[in-house]
C-alpha cells in the first residue's frame, strides 16, 4: 500500500492551487486496503492533548474583578441562542466551574497523561475594561494554572482570544469592525507575554476568525450579533489578520530571543468534496476551501494577500492590503494550527460558501490539501473531535470513533501521505458550554454534571480510550490482527450457498413425440406434422439444461460442497401431500444426483423464509403461518416426504434455513423449534440407518460486542443482544432445552415496569427432552458485527425494547449497503459458540458480502472472503474450534444480486476475482506457508461416481448399444454385399 501511495505521488513544494489535485489523487488510492483501519504508531515526541475555552468552561462570570464580554451580553439577551438547551443554565455563567476548580482540571490532565494542555485567556478577566489596568485577580488565577502545569510537566498551548472579546470594546469602539482593535488587541497581547511568556512555549493569537468575522458581523448568529453583511464581516476579517500580525511581530521582536517560543494562529476549517469528479465541481470545491480556510491561510502562509478565487468573486466587497500590510502579514506564523470538527462542519459553515458541492469530515484529506497548499508546514492540530447528546453520560461510543477515525486519519497522513503533523489536541478536556447549542450537545472527555453544585469531573469512556492512545503513542500492531499460516483439516467442508437454485423444467427437444419436416427450400423452418407421432420415452436427469449449466459453474469453483434450500410452498401447494408437485421433485433428484455424480455434496435446506408468505404454502401462511400449530404437524409431513423422496441423494440436511428472529413472535419461534425437534426426531428414527445422513439447524448468528470496550453496562447490552438474536433458538437445541435465562428475566422486567406485554412461552418437561440434543453440528449463518450501548444517542438506531443503542464504528471498512466488514468477529463468535455449547461440530454456512457491481470492485469481496477464512483459522487452529465447514455466500448475482462469485449479465455468468480467489483457497485447504507441515490426507472412499454415472442411465446406455449394435451391423452388411457385387462384375 505505501508503495502505491509514493507512486501516485506526496506533495511536493506547495503553492496556491495545488491542493486542486487532492480529490483526484484520493481517488485513486488502492482499494480496500486504503481504507483499512492502520495499525501503527506516531512519530517519536508527538504531542498529545486536550483543550478548553475560557468562556465555555470557566463560569466566574462577576468573579474576581471580571469585565463582561460579548458572550455574556448575547447569552443575557431574552431571546434563547439558536440551537439551545431548553431553560437551565446560562450561556457561560457558571459551566463547568473551572475558575473555581483548577486543580480538578488538571487532575483531569494527569490522569489522561497528556503532554499539552490548549487553554484560552479571558482578556475580559485580565483586562475587565478591554485596556488597561489589569485586574490583578485575572493574572493570578491564570498564573496559578501555569505553576500547576509546569509541575506535572504538561506544556501549556495558550489561546489569546476565543471569541469572547470584552463588551467594553465593543461598546466603545464597534468591536473587530474598528480599526482601533488591532492596536488594542496587540496591547493585550503584550500584557500576557509579559506575565506569562516565561512558562509559554505555543502561542495562539486568535480562534476560528472566520466565525469571528463572519458570524459575528456578517450574519448575527454569534456575539456580537451585528447583522452587517458580507462587507462588514470581510472587514472584520481584514482587521483580524491585522490584529494577528502585530502581535506575531511583537512577539518575534520583542519577546522570541529570550521566550524562545512560536505564535501561530488556529484556522478552523470544513472538508468538501465534489458531487461527481468533474474539472468544475474540483474547481469549486477548491473556491469553497479558499473562502473558508484560504481566506485566513494564503495571507499568512503565502503572499500577504487574499486567494485570487476572492478576489475575482467578490469584486469591491474584500478589502485591499496595501504592498506594505502584505509584507508584514506574510510568513505570521511559525507552524500551522489547524481546528477541525464540530465547531465548524456541518454547522458554522455558511451554506452559500460550499458552491453546491458536498460537506464531508476527512480530516486526512485536509491535511493533504493544507500540505500541498501551503508549502508544506508543521501542522498541529489543536482542536480537533465530534459531539454525543447533551443527555449522554460516561458511556460516549459515538464520541469515541470519531475520534478514532479522526486520530487513525491523521496517522494516516504521516505514514502514507507524508505530512508533517505534529501534535493532535482532543476538544475538550471537560464538558462545557457549547456556543450556539449551548448545553444540547457535549464534547467533553469527561462528564460534567451542570445541575450539580460541585461540578465533579468524572471520566467517560473516550477518557479510557484516549490515555490507552496515549500510552501507546496510536494504534501498534496487534498479534491477533496479524494473518496466520496453516491448513484446515482433512475432509474440511469448502462450500456455497445459493438460496435457491434456478429451477427450469422445460423439457429437452428429445422429449417431443412430435414429428416435423424441414423445409429447407422456402421457410427454412421445422414444419410439425399434424396426427403423426414418436414414441415416448422416459425423461432423463441430463435433459434439464439448467441442470448442466449450474453444475459446471460449480465444477469451475472446486467446491466439496453446495447449500441450497427447497421451495416448500411450490413443492406441497396446498400445504400437504393432496397435491404434489412431481416435475419440480424430480428436478430437485436430479440436481441432487448429479452433484454427486461430480463428487459435490449437496447440503439442502427444508425451509427457508422468504419475504413473500415466509415461503410457506398459502394455506398455511393464512391462517397464522408459524404461531399456528397445524404448521408444525404440516412441516413434518412435508419433511417426512422430502426425506423419502430426496434422502438417497442429500446426507447433508438443514431443517430450517436462518429463521429471522428479528420477524418472529415468541409464540411462532415456540412452534418453530418443536417443528425442528419433531424433523430431527423423524429423521433419527426413520430415516438416519438406512440414509445414514445427518440433519441440523442453521441461525444466522452476527457478532455483537459493546460499543465502549470498557463499559460493563454496554457489555450487559452486548450479552443481552446476543441472547435474544442467537440464544433464542441456539439454547434450547445446544443447551439446556430452554429459553436463555437472560430472556427470560428482561421480559419479566419490562412487562413490570414498561407495562409491556410479551409473553414468552414455558416448554413441558416432555418437549424440552424433545428440543434438547435435536442437532448434529452447530450450522451458523454470519456476515458482520455490530456495536451495541447503553447510553441513548440517536432515537433513529434505538431499540426502546431491549434499550440498546446501535453504533456505528465509523472506521471500519464498509460495503456499498453499509454492512461492516469485521473478520474478527467471526473468530469471537466461533469462540463463543465453543463456550456456550461445548465442542460441537461447527459449519459456517454462509459467509459473504454485497460489492459494486464492477470488476474493480469485486476487490472488496476478495478481501473479505480472505480475511473472513483466515480467522475461521484462527479459530480452528488457535482456539481449538471445532470447526469442519465454510461456505461463501452466494453463487451467482442472479439469485443474489451483488453477493455473487459469478456475475450475470446479458444471460451470461463471469466469475469474478473473488471466484479464483476463494477456488485457489480450496486448492490450498487454506493458506499453507514455508513451516507447515504437509497434511497426507487419506483418499475417500468413492462410492463409484461412474458406476452411479451408469446406474442412472441405464435406459440410454441401452439405447446408445442399440445404435452401436445397428451401426456394426449395417458396416457388415454393406461390406458384405459389395463384395458379392464385385464378384458377379468378375
Amino acid at each position: 500500500l505505501l508503495l502505491s501511495l509514493l507512486l501516485l505521488g506526496r506533495p511536493g513544494q506547495g503553492a496556491p492551487g495545488q491542493g486542486a489535485g487532492t480529490w483526484s489523487r484520493f481517488a485513486r488510492l488502492p482499494y480496500p486496503q486504503d481504507q483499512l483501519f492502520l495499525h501503527d504508531t506516531f512519530p517519536d515526541g508527538f504531542l498529545w492533548g486536550a483543550g478548553s475555552a475560557a468562556y465555555q468552561t470557566e463560569g466566574g462570570w462577576r468573579q474576581g474583578g471580571k469585565g463582561a464580554s460579548v458572550w455574556d451580553t448575547f447569552a443575557h439577551r431574552p431571546a434563547t441562542p439558536p440551537g439551545a438547551a431548553p431553560p437551565g443554565p446560562v450561556g457561560g455563567d457558571v459551566a463547568s466551574d473551572s475558575y473555581n476548580n483548577l486543580f480538578r482540571d488538571v487532575e483531569g490532565l494527569r490522569r489522561l497523561g497528556v503532554s499539552h494542555y490548549r487553554f484560552s485567556l479571558s482578556w475580559a478577566r485580565l483586562l475587565p475594561n478591554g485596556t488597561a489596568p489589569p485586574n490583578p485577580a485575572g493574572l493570578a488565577h491564570y498564573g496559578r494554572l501555569l505553576a500547576r502545569l509546569r509541575e506535572l510537566g504538561v506544556e501549556p498551548v495558550v489561546t489569546l482570544y476565543h471569541w469572547d472579546l470584552p463588551q467594553a470594546l465593543q461598546d466603545a469602539f464597534g468591536g473587530w469592525a474598528s480599526p482601533v482593535l488591532p492596536q488594542l488587541f496587540r496591547d493585550y497581547a503584550e500584557l500576557c507575554f509579559r506575565h506569562f511568556g516565561g512558562q509559554v512555549r505555543y502561542w495562539l493569537t486568535i480562534d476560528n476568525p472566520y466565525v469571528v468575522a463572519w458570524h459575528g458581523y456578517g450574519t448575527g448568529r454569534l456575539p456580537p450579533g451585528v447583522r452587517g453583511g458580507p462587507r462588514l464581516g470581510y472587514l472584520a476579517a481584514h482587521h483580524l489578520l491585522q490584529a494577528h500580525a502585530k502581535v506575531w511581530h511583537l512577539y518575534n521582536d520583542h519577546f522570541r530571543p529570550a521566550q524562545r517560543g512560536k505564535v501561530s494562529i488556529a484556522l478552523s476549517s470544513h472538508w468538501i468534496k465534489p458531487q461527481r469528479m468533474t474539472e468544475k465541481n474540483i474547481k469549486e470545491c477548491q473556491k469553497s476551501l479558499d473562502f473558508v480556510l484560504g481566506w485566513f491561510a494564503k495571507p499568512i502562509f503565502i503572499d500577504g494577500d487574499y486567494p485570487e478565487s476572492m478576489r475575482s468573486n467578490l469584486s469591491s466587497l474584500l478589502p485591499e492590503f496595501s504592498e506594505a500590510e502584505k509584507k508584514y502579514i506574510k510568513g505570521t506564523a511559525d507552524f500551522f494550527a489547524l481546528s477541525f470538527g464540530a465547531t465548524l462542519s456541518f454547522q458554522l459553515l455558511d451554506s452559500h460558501m460550499k458552491f453546491q458541492q458536498l460537506e464531508s469530515i476527512s480530516l486526512r484529506q485536509l491535511l493533504y490539501w493544507i500540505n500541498s497548499e501551503y508549502n508544506n508546514p508543521q501542522i498541529f492540530i489543536v482542536e480537533n473531535s465530534w459531539f454525543v447528546s447533551g443527555t449522554t453520560k460516561r458511556d460516549d461510543a459515538k464520541y469515541i470513533y470519531y475520534l478514532k477515525k479522526f486520530i487513525m486519519e491523521t496517522l494516516k497522513a504521516i505514514r502514507y501521505d507524508g505530512v508533517n503533523v505534529f501534535g493532535y489536541t482532543v476538544w475538550s478536556l471537560l464538558d462545557g458550554f457549547e456556543w450556539h447549542r449551548g448545553y444540547s450537545i457535549r464534547r467533553g472527555l469527561f462528564y460534567v454534571d451542570f445541575q450539580s453544585h460541585d461540578k465533579k469531573l468524572m471520566p467517560k469512556s473516550s477518557v479510557l480510550f484516549y490515555e490507552k492512545v496515549i500510552e501507546k503513542n496510536g494504534f501498534p500492531p496487534l498479534p491477533e490482527n496479524q494473518p496466520i499460516e496453516g491448513i484446515f483439516p482433512c475432509g474440511f467442508a469448502w462450500g456455497i450457498v445459493d438460496d435457491y437454485i434456478q429451477v427450469d423444467t422445460t423439457p429437452a427437444q428429445f422429449l417431443d413425440s412430435n414429428v416435423y419436416v424441414w423445409d429447407v427450400h422456402q421457410t427454412k423452418k421445422l414444419i410439425k406434422v399434424d396426427g403423426v407421432y414418436a414414441s415416448k420415452r422416459k425423461r432423463h436427469c441430463i435433459d434439464f439444461a439448467a441442470i448442466r449449466l449450474q453444475i459446471s459453474l460449480l465444477q469451475e469453483m472446486h467446491v466439496t460442497h453446495f447449500h441450497f434450500s427447497l421451495k416448500w410452498s411450490l413443492i406441497l401447494p396446498l400445504g400437504n401431500l393432496s397435491l404434489i408437485n412431481h416435475t419440480l421433485v424430480h428436478y430437485y433428484q436430479c440436481f441432487a444426483s448429479e452433484l454427486l455424480r461430480v463428487n459435490i455434496t449437496p447440503v439442502v435446506a427444508l425451509w427457508q423464509p422468504m419475504i413473500e408468505n415466509q415461503e410457506l404454502p398459502v394455506s398455511l401462511a393464512k391462517y397464522g403461518a408459524w404461531e399456528n400449530t397445524e404448521t408444525v404437524q404440516a412441516f413434518v409431513e412435508y419433511a417426512r416426504f422430502c426425506f423419502t423422496s430426496l434422502g438417497d441423494h442429500v446426507k447433508f440436511w438443514i431443517t430450517m434455513n436462518e429463521p429471522s428472529v428479528k420477524n418472529l413472535t415468541y409464540t411462532a419461534g415456540h412452534n418453530l423449534l418443536k417443528a425442528h425437534a419433531k424433523v430431527w426426531h423423524l429423521y433419527d428414527k426413520e430415516f438416519r440407518r438406512s440414509q445414514k445422513g445427518k440433519i441440523s439447524i442453521a441461525l444466522q448468528a452476527d457478532w455483537v460486542e459493546p460499543a465502549c470496550p470498557f463499559s460493563r453496562n454496554d457489555q450487559e447490552v452486548a450479552d443481552r443482544i446476543l441472547e435474544f438474536d442467537i440464544g433464542w433458538l441456539a439454547e434450547p437445541i445446544f443447551g439446556n432445552g430452554d429459553y436463555p435465562e437472560v430472556m427470560r428475566a428482561w421480559l419479566h422486567r419490562i412487562n413490570s415496569v414498561d407495562l409491556y406485554n410479551f409473553h414468552l412461552p414455558y416448554f413441558s418437561e416432555d418437549e424440552k427432552k424433545l428440543i434438547q440434543g435435536s442437532f448434529d453440528f452447530f450450522a451458523l449463518s454470519h456476515y458482520t458485527t455490530t456495536l451495541v450501548g447503553s447510553e441513548k444517542e440517536d432515537a433513529v438506531k434505538y431499540d426502546h425494547y431491549l434499550e440498546v443503542q446501535m453504533i456505528n464504528d465509523i472506521t471500519w471498512l464498509h460495503s456499498p449497503s453499509r454492512v461492516a466488514v469485521v473478520p474478527g468477529g467471526l473468530r469471537k463468535l466461533l469462540k463463543w459458540v465453543k463456550s456456550k455449547y461445548g465442542d460441537v461440530p461447527v459449519y459456517v454456512m454462509a459467509n459473504g458480502i454485497d460489492d459494486d457491481q464492477s470488476m474493480v470492485h469485486d476487490k472488496l469481496r476478495v478481501y473479505y472472503i480472505q480475511n473472513y477464512i483466515n480467522e475461521a483459522l484462527k479459530a480452528y487452529t488457535l482456539d481449538n474450534v471445532n470447526l469442519q465447514g465454510y461456505f461463501v455466500y452466494s453463487f451467482n448475482d442472479k439469485t443474489a444480486p451483488k453477493y455473487g462469485l459469478y456475475s450475470y449479465v446479458a444471460n451470461q455468468y463471469e466469475p469474478k476475482p473473488s471466484l479464483k480467489h476463494y477456488r485457489e483457497i480450496i486448492d490450498n485447504n487454506g493458506f499453507p506457508g514455508p513451516e507447515t507441515p504437509e497434511l497426507l490426507c487419506p483418499e475417500e472412499v468413492a462410492s463409484c461416481p461412474e458406476c452411479h454415472f451408469f446406474r442412472t442411465r441405464k435406459s440410454l446406455l441401452a439405447f446408445i448399444s442399440f445404435i452401436f449394435v445397428a451401426f456394426i451391423v449395417t458396416i457388415f452388411f454393406i461390406t458384405y454385399y459389395s463384395k458379392r457385387v464385385e464378384r458377379r462384375y468378375k
